[in-house]
């Protein structure tokens, strides 16, 4: 069984459909912990209804993104998690964390990546007036936004959309989307060329 992470600062929809998607045998694995930068985050209640280890790590306690991120790898080397995934985890990953965890931190994003980095995507992408929105897994490095991707979907849209309306349709395919990444992930089946990240069987 492979032991994964999840680090939030939001309600963790995120996290909910990755939860969903290990109870009902699509994902072999377990969350081990969940960590979030909010103490209040509804993510962390999520996790505790389930049974799950949720822990609120303060940044404003430390001194510094290092000696935040090097509490953040003890508690995650405590519970021997191998993957990392970021649900609306709302701070950039620093050094220190990205060198212990190279390669097995994941990210989704809201927006066609290398379109529309950074917050706001759904309302970057409708204000830009593009046909075409969606949604991004990627591997994390050192850029923002910036790591190889390794699935993406497409969400068309609509001439009668709001930013929230496409927001909401963009989510729906978050939430299928990222079990699937996840999937090739724990399973063994990708790997990084370069820029690019192969599927294999």
């Amino acid at each position: 069984m492979v032991n994964i992470a999840v680090l939030v600062s939001g309600r963790g929809s995120n996290l909910q459909s990755i939860i969903d998607n290990i109870e009902k045998g699509y994902l072999k694995a377990r969350i081990a912990v969940v960590i979030s930068d909010v103490g209040n985050a509804y993510a962390l209640e999520r996790a505790r209804k389930r049974g799950i280890e949720a822990v609120f790590v303060d940044p404003k306690k430390f001194p510094s993104k290092e000696s935040y991120e090097e509490e953040v790898i003890k508690i995650l080397k405590y519970h021997d998690a191998q993957f990392v995934l970021l649900a609306g985890y709302m701070r950039i990953i620093g050094k220190t964390l990205l060198l212990e965890y190279e390669n097995r931190i994941l990210n989704i994003h809201p927006a066609l990546l290398p379109a529309f980095p950074g917050l706001h995507a759904q309302k970057q992408a409708f204000d830009h007036g593009v046909k075409v929105a969606g949604c991004t897994v990627h591997f994390v490095d050192d850029k923002l936004d910036g790591g190889p991707i390794i699935l993406q979907r497409c969400v068309e849209v609509k001439k009668n959309d709001t930013a929230e309306s496409l927001a909401n349709r963009i989510l729906e395919q978050e939430h299928k989307i990222y079990p699937e990444a996840v999937k090739l992930v724990i399973e063994n089946r990708l790997r990084i060329e370069g820029r690019k990240v192969k599927i294999v069987n």
